[in-house]
């Protein structure tokens, strides 16, 4: 999937937000182009497509993507902001009563006209990508002290939802859902069991940020090292269908017990 993001202002923003007075919204309330949220109104369709984007109504936005609900919108110096919990921006280049053309954060420009009837219908179906139903075996060897150490890792898929918002080139926001893993990990010494235990990706909230962390999916785990203190995994968690992801280390005493670190 072509992803194309909007400039979209989070950190510093998001502070603001919490610390504005009722006097500063008022005053920002005042601010809003009036004319121009009420041009907009109505269902507004590709012009190359004739495809619907989303409907105005009031002062909310209904996208005939994946999103189902509602987000309110205001529109303030030629931008529109799109009011979600990660903020949309389109900086509208002309808006007239029945065209509207507006410029992505890459300089892409998307030309839209309002549609005659406003009940056209919009699609809510979220691309799901189904769990695989076969576990995952991965196993290694590891010699020390004269000895063979058998560590396994069984990735297991769950039912459990991470959904995450991208935008695509209309700046139109997409949800995906993607499922989280369970991995079993034990360690044998030919035929005696000397560890199991289930992990989960909440077992990683004290040294994965909290935000990755909702993101993520515990993707992957490794044996690695055997010493006198116990034995090594290393587990990678991963942002789907990116390119970030986190390495920690599951150090395991003989008695069983677990410390995360990176």
């Amino acid at each position: 999937m072509k992803k194309t993001g909007l400039i979209m202002l989070l950190g510093g923003m998001g502070l603001m937000a919490g610390c504005i007075s009722p006097q500063q919204k008022e005053a920002e309330k005042q601010e809003e182009d009036q004319e121009a949220m009420q041009l907009l109104q109505g269902i507004w369709l590709d012009d190359n497509t004739e495809a619907p984007l989303f409907k105005i109504q009031g002062d909310s936005i209904y996208y005939a993507s994946q999103i189902n609900a509602p987000m309110p919108f205001s529109v303030r110096h030629d931008t529109m902001t799109i009011h979600s919990a990660r903020p949309i921006y389109y900086f509208i280049e002309e808006q007239k009563a029945y065209s509207l053309r507006y410029r992505t954060s890459r300089g892409e420009v998307v030309s839209l006209h309002k549609a005659e009837s406003d009940t056209l219908s919009f699609g809510t179906v979220v691309p799901v990508r189904e769990t695989e139903n076969e576990v995952y075996q991965k196993d290694s060897v590891i010699l020390y002290g004269g000895e063979r150490y058998r560590g396994y890792a069984y990735i297991n898929p769950t039912k459990k939802r991470v959904t995450l918002l991208s935008v695509n080139e209309e700046g139109l926001p997409v949800e995906n859902i993607y499922y989280d893993n369970i991995i079993h990990i034990c360690v044998y010494k030919g035929k005696e069991r000397l560890f199991s235990k289930d992990i989960k990706k909440e077992m990683f909230e004290r040294v994965v940020p909290a935000d990755f962390l909702n993101s993520a999916i515990l993707s992957d785990m490794d044996f690695v090292k055997v010493d006198g203190n116990g034995y090594r995994y290393v587990a990678t968690l991963c942002i789907p269908d990116g390119a970030s992801c986190y390495n920690v280390r599951l150090d395991v005493s003989k008695e069983g017990n677990i410390v995360f670190s990176r």
